[in-house]
This record gives structure tokens, sequence and C-alpha cells, in this order.
């Protein structure tokens, strides 16, 4: 089994308890946690082997972050100690019902932000690797953090792996060039990045603010979204970038904080096909529906990180049956806290065969 690699920054996450407002709370819960490491614990907890590259600071929160990414089974010795630079933050309130929840982030000057790409040891780091994935998450960061994220991108492909990336906008990011708008730089720095793409990850609202590209009418805050626009998303995002072999579209329909539907869509170009899941017993998708969720934040990670495992692992690689694992999967982590997926392979299995019920297992 060849290793997973996952490059980006892993920070603090300091969530209010319960549903509390942060003017409410006086007391944070501490964990560690970012976008391409919540993908790297999913390909651990599946039963994968992953490798997470990113700069830390030389304190003990630091040293937290990284016994947190052991503790699944992370691989980190490619990790970067350095003198400069902080341990980032952001701040989770968590919502309810028809009030939705609120992320604050406390990133600047953080050790990633501020490292140049030739400080980390991209031919070690890419030493019996067959996939590296990133997010559009870490190129918002920093001058340096975009251009350490296209090396990676460009070492990785001269290293023969695949490449994918989740576009993951961050309207509260990419603040690093004033002389642009959020989504002036973002598309201009992911259309840099996309040429050295195999896998394109995203969700409803992404294409359109980093590519332009729109779904048709489709409103992602009505509820409700139109799924048959989405293939010709992918059709679009494909012709723009002819190098992407796979465009997986996350579908969410919010319907409050609290209740929301879930599905996806991968699209691959060879066969010019879109495989949807979940699907009812006549073949036609057919959301789960996630009431009472936990916590969402992680589940487009979790997405991720259930669509390279099963695209590298050989009984599960077929595009319909890695896009019905990837959704399996991340629905189970809508009913889990904190950022990390600890969700097994054999559960995602059992609700990919059916097992919706929530029975308890005796």
């Amino acid at each position: 089994m060849k290793t997973i690699v996952t490059f980006g920054e892993i920070m603090g996450r300091m969530a209010s308890p319960a549903n509390l407002r942060l003017r409410q709370t006086r007391d944070f819960e501490i964990t560690y946690a970012g976008a391409e490491a919540s993908v790297a614990a999913s390909i651990c907890n599946f039963g994968g082997k992953s490798r997470y590259v990113t700069a830390l600071p030389k304190h003990a929160l630091a040293e937290a972050c990284m016994d947190s990414l052991r503790a699944v089974g992370i691989e980190t010795d490619s990790v970067l100690r350095t003198d400069k630079g902080r341990l980032g933050l952001y701040f989770l309130e968590t919502g309810a019902n028809q009030r939705p929840s609120n992320v604050i982030y406390d990133r600047e000057d953080s050790a990633v932000a501020i490292t140049p790409a030739d400080q980390y040891d991209w031919e070690g780091i890419f030493d019996g690797a067959q996939w590296l994935h990133l997010s559009g998450i870490t190129p918002a960061l920093s001058m340096n953090a975009a251009e350490a994220t296209l090396v990676a991108a460009q070492k990785a492909k001269a290293a023969g792996a695949l490449v994918s990336i989740d576009l993951n906008f961050r309207g509260k990011l990419w603040k690093w060039d004033a002389s642009k708008s959020t989504r002036e730089l973002a598309q201009e720095t992911m259309c840099q990045i996309l040429p050295f793409i195999d896998v394109v990850i995203a969700n409803e609202e992404d294409c359109h603010d980093v590519l332009g590209i729109q779904a048709g009418d489709t409103d992602v805050h009505s509820g409700s979204i139109d799924t048959s626009r989405y293939p010709d998303v992918a059709r679009q995002l494909v012709k723009q970038f002819p190098n992407v072999s796979k465009v997986a579209i996350t579908l969410r329909e919010s319907l409050s904080a609290s209740h929301n539907n879930w599905g996806a869509v991968l699209y691959d170009a060879k066969s010019d096909t879109p495989h949807f899941a979940p699907l009812d017993g006549d073949g036609n998708y057919q959301s789960y529906e996630i009431k009472n969720i936990v916590d969402r934040v992680g589940g487009g990670d979790s997405f991720a990180g259930g669509l390279i495992f099963a695209l590298t692992t050989p009984e599960l690689n077929e595009p319909s049956s890695a896009i019905k694992y990837a959704v399996a999967a991340s629905c189970l982590k809508h009913s889990i806290k904190g950022d990390f997926n600890f969700s097994t392979r054999a559960e995602v299995e059992a609700l990919m065969g059916g097992s919706a019920s929530g029975r308890v297992v005796r």
C-alpha cells in the first residue's frame, strides 16, 4: 500500500461548547485540525497510509497538534518545525436550526503562511507516494503558501503521483493581495495550480466562486438543488482544464443548520459519465437525509478522504463504487464531534449496503 500525502495547515480549533454563541462562552473545547489533516485522518481510519506535510512552530501546542496526528496513524516525519511563525487558530460557533454556524479565523503569520516553498524536502516527501491532496484553503493564506501549494503539485506530478484538490473557496481568506478582490485572487491563483491536477473536488458554490462556472439557476441557499445541472458544471471544468480526469461535486441541501440532505456526483471525463450517490432501489439519485447534525465541520474533508481512499483501493476504485463510499463516509461524519472522521471502513460499507437505522450494534 503506497502513501497518500496531504499538504496544508493544521490549527487549534477553539469551539464553544454545545450550541453556545461565541460571546456566551468562557470555556472553549480545544482540538487540532485543518482540511488536509482531516483528509489524512480519514484515510488512516479507513486502513490506508497517509503522510501529512505542514510547518509548525517549536512549542508545546504544536506538539499537541503532532500528537493528534500520530494518534490516528498519520505519518509526521515530513512536518517542518520552524523558529518563526505561530500556530493558526479558528474559533467555531456551532449553529442550530435556522441559526447558521460561524467561523472566525486567526491565522495571520502562521508558520505555514510565512514558510517559503523551498524550505520543504519535496523529494523526500514524495518518496513512495502515489497521491497528493491539496485544498484551496492553503493558497488563500499568503503568497508563500500559494507558491508552496503550486510547487507541491508540480513536484508530485514529477514524482509520478496523482494530484487532487478541493477548491474550498473561503471568502474570509484570500486577503494577501489588496489590489484584487477575494474571488479575483482565488481565480488567478487556482488557475495556476489546476493544470497540475488530476481530480477536482468541489461543492455547489466553489466552481462558481473560483472558476465562474455555475449550475444554471440553482440557488444553494434555497434548500433544494437541481442535480441534473451538475454534470455540465464538471464538463465545463474539464473543458478549461483537460488534464482533469475526474470531478466530484458534493450536493448539500441545507434545510437548516441542523438538517441537511447530502449526496454527490463523480464525473468521469474519459467516459463522459456522471455517477451519483446515494441511489434508491430503482437506481435514481436519492440523497441521505441527515437530521440532528452533530458537527458538519469537516464533512467535505471526510468526503475527500473517502473518495481518495476508494479510488486507491482496487475493490472500490470504480467510479460508481468510489462515489458511494465517499458519500457514505461523509454522511457518517456529520454524527461525529470534531473535524476528524472516526468512522471505520466497515461502518461506511454497512451504510453503503443500506444499514441506516442507527440501531445499537451488540
